[in-house]
């Protein structure tokens, strides 16, 4: 934590003002007006002129409780509870709330899975893939920023890009699933685009496993242009975004826990942005660990842009500032260029990759 800003009144109290005692606490200055306005994390002292919040140092304890429990998706009524419960109680408190989430999610099993099986399309399996492909010319920006190591990966081809974003003690882990990835472009593959990518990122899972040890780990997010459809496999936070009329759209979903509580309304925008576990990742392929892929297709019209960036992009670039980006009316190398020098120019503090195709017929 930087300098603490302390406040005194006539009496020698001393307090913080919000900007300090938010980043003391992991909350953001609106997730504090917020819990106050509800009663949740009153202020010490507002100052009746400016209306100014400050905060007591004895009430930091309290607001990294608020900041975890909102973490874990607590609604803020229950919160609320909690935070007034006497210390002894609270831990089952806790410990009652994630019960009863374990049994909703059980209970709701059967009924995805059936769900899933219903709407899931039926492809017709295939031993050749089809002769005519959309194809695309990328265009790639890969920078270590301020880290110490590049532990992204990235492959690009004419039809199948992946981007992964390593982490822990080996620099290798990220390559080995890209370049596991990257043998569809190599390998006749049977039983249809979406098969094969599932079992491309079982491959990678399975090399992960052989070079990785104990704390590694990388997400990977690959694109696939099959006849007139691109497909997508994705764990972790890298994204898949595509331009389609000069409209930004992102296919993909973060595999984080804060952004799995902003889609359930758990967790606002604001308070996932600038929560301390915001990158905390739900989804990695890691030795050892099991985990499923998103997949998923559309279709992939000439003209569409698609970009892939890891979260060394879209992190530290406003979604306005990389959507008016990547709209831009320009050659892939040009805008490329310029969401690297956005990155750099935001103090690029971590490895960043960006690759973007237009597609063409």
């Amino acid at each position: 934590m930087g300098p603490v800003t302390l406040t005194g009144d006539e009496d020698d109290a001393v307090h913080l003002t919000i900007g300090d005692f938010g980043r003391a606490s992991g909350l953001s200055a609106k997730a504090l007006r917020l819990y106050d306005d509800l009663g949740l994390l009153r202020p010490a002292e507002v100052d009746p002129w400016t209306g100014y919040r400050r905060y007591a140092p004895e009430q930091l304890d309290q607001a990294r409780l608020v900041a975890r429990l909102r973490l874990v998706g607590m609604p803020l009524a229950r919160i609320r509870e909690v935070c007034a419960a006497s210390p002894d109680t609270r831990a089952s408190m806790v410990s009652a709330y994630w019960s009863q989430l374990d049994a909703d999610h059980a209970s709701r099993r059967a009924v995805v899975a059936a769900l899933v099986d219903e709407l899931e399309p039926k492809e017709h399996p295939m031993s050749t893939t089809p002769t005519h492909h959309a194809h695309a010319r990328p265009a790639v920006r890969h920078g270590q920023g301020a880290r110490t190591a590049q532990l992204d990966a990235v492959h690009t081809g004419t039809r199948l890009v992946a981007v992964a974003d390593g982490f822990g003690s080996s620099p290798s882990i990220a390559a080995v699933a890209v370049a596991a990835t990257a043998d569809l472009e190599r390998t006749p593959y049977d039983g249809g685009p979406t098969a094969a990518l599932k079992a491309a990122v079982a491959r990678a899972a399975d090399r992960v496993t052989e070079v990785g040890e104990s704390g590694d780990g990388t997400t990977l997010t690959a694109l696939w242009l099959v006849g007139d459809r691109a497909h997508v496999a994705h764990v972790g936070d890298a994204r898949v975004h595509r331009v389609r009329d000069g409209e930004l759209e992102t296919l993909t979903r973060d595999h984080t826990f804060a952004q799995a509580l902003v889609e359930e309304g758990r967790l606002t925008e604001d308070e996932a942005r600038s929560h301390e576990h915001r990158a905390l990742l739900n989804r990695a392929l890691a030795p050892g660990v099991a985990v499923e892929a998103d997949l998923l297709a559309t279709d992939a019209r000439a003209g569409d842009r698609l970009v892939l960036t890891t979260d060394g992009v879209h992190s530290v670039l406003e979604p306005d500032a990389l959507a008016a980006l990547l709209g831009r009316v320009d050659d892939v190398e040009v805008v490329a260029d310029g969401v690297a020098a956005a990155v750099e120019a935001a103090g690029a503090p971590d490895n960043y990759t960006v690759v973007v195709l237009d597609v063409e017929a």
